[in-house]
């Protein structure tokens, strides 16, 4: 299961023509994503590109264009990780436009918001005054571990599994990374304290793994 961060940043640089042609990678997104009246890349792209990154990386999607579409697809959260989605207002808070992105980080100061998103597949800063909300989505594949203990300095696939399923149950590992680093061990931690038959070790183990499947049937 590739990430949502990792798919639109092999996308960078991405940007509509000018004139009456349009971009054919953009129209490929559309295509992809079923947006099938989607046919000029002057329509602005940015709920389009972040359907398609979600589409890519098999998570929940709005299936519509409008930016705010986001503010109801996937989970509230109030601490983003790299890879959440970030809405923004945009002209005033209650009109109906918006921009949409994949939330990347802050600014030192806080007062600014960096972001990857459509329209032109780049990082940029918003103001974090203009902001509506972050969304954290589920994965639409059912998650699978094998029989390898996961722990601290493992890396790939099965790590990339373990920070879903903790994240979409409430124990952020930090950015889905694919790498088990000490924010991911302390989220297991917390997590197999959860549970008085789970040893606090910070080791994915059989029974780790068979309580983190029996929550993700839950929340599913």
């Amino acid at each position: 299961m590739k990430t949502l961060l990792s798919i639109a940043m092999r996308e960078a640089g991405t940007k509509e023509i000018e004139g009456p042609l349009s971009e054919e990678r953009i129209l490929k997104y559309a295509e992809d994503t079923g947006f099938v009246t989607y046919s000029n890349d002057d329509t602005a792209w940015c709920s389009l590109f972040v359907n398609w990154v979600a589409h890519k990386s098999n998570h929940e999607r709005s299936k519509s264009l409008a930016a705010r579409s986001w503010l109801k697809v996937g989970q509230f959260v109030d601490a983003p990780e790299p890879g959440d989605i970030v809405i923004f207002w945009r002209e005033r808070v209650s009109s109906w436009k918006g921009h949409v992105g994949i939330f990347v980080g802050y600014s030192r100061d806080s007062s600014r918001i960096y972001c990857l998103g459509g329209n032109q597949v780049s990082i940029s800063a918003y103001p974090s005054e203009r902001l509506l909300g972050f969304r954290r989505l589920k994965p639409l594949v059912k998650i699978k571990f094998n029989r390898k203990n996961i722990a601290i300095g493992a890396s790939g696939l099965e790590v990339i599994k373990l920070q879903n399923a903790l994240n979409q149950i409430g124990f952020s590992p930090g950015t889905v990374d694919g790498v088990f680093g000490s924010k991911t061990k302390s989220a297991v931690q917390i997590f197999q304290s959860s549970f008085d038959d789970l040893d606090v070790t910070g080791v994915v183990n059989k029974e780790t793994k068979a309580r983190l499947i029996e929550l993700l049937s839950v929340s599913g």
